[in-house]
């Protein structure tokens, strides 16, 4: 039987994105975020119902959300689910959490008029990164100039 993992998300972070550094130098960032999807309430009308995902990003797409993201920042993002599961120390069970591990990082614009804008990927020595093109930032309004002749 085959088998398919594959999770695309857009939301806002919840956040600024935490980056470290493993002992053999990848870049990996931990993000917060948050989905909202719309449901009705029993009285017609409709209110949001907010899910809350915890995001690991490696490589470049690390490096790039800590130098551009900012929390409530909206984002795309494609990945998979991992469970990740440990001892708690305190109480010597077992705990889990299940996480989305991001293949792709898009940044969506900001709200204040800038559209997305594409950043040069440095190619990371990660094992993790997937060298997939990155996401942008918006730019800011005044890095726009519009031309008078349009070549098409």
């Amino acid at each position: 039987m085959a088998n398919l993992n594959k999770v695309m998300l857009i939301g806002n972070l919840t956040r600024d994105p935490e980056l470290r550094h493993t002992p053999k130098g990848s870049a990996v960032a931990d993000l917060g975020l948050a989905v909202n999807r719309k449901v009705q309430d029993g009285n017609g009308g409709w209110k949001d119902e907010t899910t809350f995902v915890d995001v690991t990003v490696w490589g470049s797409s690390a490096e790039n959300a800590q130098k551009f993201l900012t929390k409530g920042r909206g984002v795309f993002i494609e990945g998979r689910l991992q469970m990740d599961v440990w001892d708690d120390k305190a109480t010597g069970q077992k705990r889990s959490k299940l996480k989305v591990v991001a293949d792709n990082l898009q940044f969506l614009p900001d709200g204040k008029g800038g559209a997305p804008r594409q950043f040069p990927d440095s190619q990371s020595s990660g094992s993790y990164d997937n060298g997939s093109p990155q996401g942008g930032s918006a730019a800011p309004a005044d890095d726009y100039q519009e031309e008078d002749d349009i070549p098409f």
